[in-house]
């Protein structure tokens, strides 16, 4: 059996097509002191590439935790989920749905299709600093992946 990497040292997948979104969830890993590196995806086509390690992806490391936006261009975050939860080789890696969508529908699916965690995205920063402290105290400390 091969040693896995702590969580610490895995890296963390923001799919987000939103640059304004991107830069407050990296200023928020900051904030809380989150020293995983972090990739971006800006669609789910990217995002599903990234985690199958496939063209320009090939040489990246197997990510810890994926956080993901619903509603993107090209693939969105429910065809995200199907696929990556229906692939044999990635349905362990924990997805966490953070997004601006609070319908009940939403919520309802992405938890069907396999999503973790769901979030609503906070509109205050000081919220978001918060949501992603609780992310890290949970999904980078206290749980194990494999």
């Amino acid at each position: 059996m091969k040693n896995k990497a702590a969580m610490s040292e895995r890296p963390i997948l923001l799919v987000d097509d939103n640059p304004d979104d991107v830069m407050i969830a990296k200023r928020a890993f900051s904030k809380c002191d989150i020293r995983n590196k972090v990739y971006v995806t800006d669609d789910g086509e990217k995002a599903i590439q990234f985690l199958r390690k496939e063209g320009d992806y090939k040489d990246v490391p197997a990510s810890g935790l994926v956080i993901l936006d619903l509603n993107m261009p090209k693939v969105d975050g429910f065809e995200v989920l199907k696929t990556i939860k229906g692939d044999e080789n990635l349905k362990s890696v924990p997805i966490i749905v953070l997004t601006s969508s609070s319908r009940t529908e939403d919520i309802d699916l992405a938890y069907k299709l396999g999503a973790n965690s769901f979030i609503v995205k906070p509109a205050a920063f000081e919220d978001f600093v918060e949501a992603v402290m609780e992310i890290k105290r949970y999904w980078l400390t206290l749980s194990k992946i494999p």
